[in-house]
């Protein structure tokens, strides 16, 4: 059967707009102060207190200097971790390092985050604490892109993706308070004009 005739017709049929269904070419809802600075997106002194805050510089040594550590919540003790939430093939066990090779690391290692979070927004409608909660949540978890997180953020809608910082308090499939306290900051953060 030759339906070249049918999907023609179709196609060259007008159709009226149904006033019940929004355009797509509708902007988002803007959210107030959501334009990043000229020179793109950077991580405001919230955003970076608070991954401060939840990374922590731990195992300090009596000489002031930070010992590696295995994950705390996770079964395998891996990834081994050092400074402020540093990971990497080249963080293992023994390794020590200077408070200023500590915050040297987070400062290219934040850098990498906050391009990537500009990057996946766009120009979509974001604050800078909006920002700096979704750089500090794609810090502990790499996956700000994947999420639904991040996912509800670029459609504008604010409310779901707050909601969606709880559903990230799991490491090893158990739910970890620190992650759920953390998470909650996060959403704080988010929701703060």
């Amino acid at each position: 059967m030759n339906r070249k005739p049918i999907f023609d017709a179709a196609h060259n049929t007008a159709v009226a707009p149904n006033p019940a269904v929004t355009p797509r070419s509708e902007p988002a809802p803007t959210p107030p102060a959501c334009a990043p600075p000229a020179s793109g997106w950077t991580l405001g002194d919230a955003g970076s207190n608070l991954v401060k805050k939840w990374e922590g510089c731990a195992k300090r040594r009596a000489d002031g200097r930070f010992d590696a550590y295995p994950d705390p919540g996770s079964a395998d003790g891996k990834p081994w971790t050092i400074g402020w939430g540093s990971t990497g093939a080249d963080v293992r066990k023994g390794l020590i390092w200077t408070q200023e090779q500590c915050d040297e690391r987070f400062d290219r290692e934040i850098a990498r985050y906050v391009n990537e979070v500009a990057r996946f927004i766009g120009a979509a409608p974001t604050t800078q604490n909006q920002f700096d909660a979704l750089v500090s949540f794609h810090y502990n978890t790499g996956a700000v892109a994947t999420s639904g997180l991040g996912k509800l953020h670029k459609q504008g809608r604010f409310t779901g993706a707050r909601a969606e910082f709880a559903k990230w308090i799991y490491n090893d499939r158990k739910p970890m308070n620190g992650l759920r306290s953390r998470r909650a900051d996060e959403a704080e953060l988010y929701a703060t004009p």
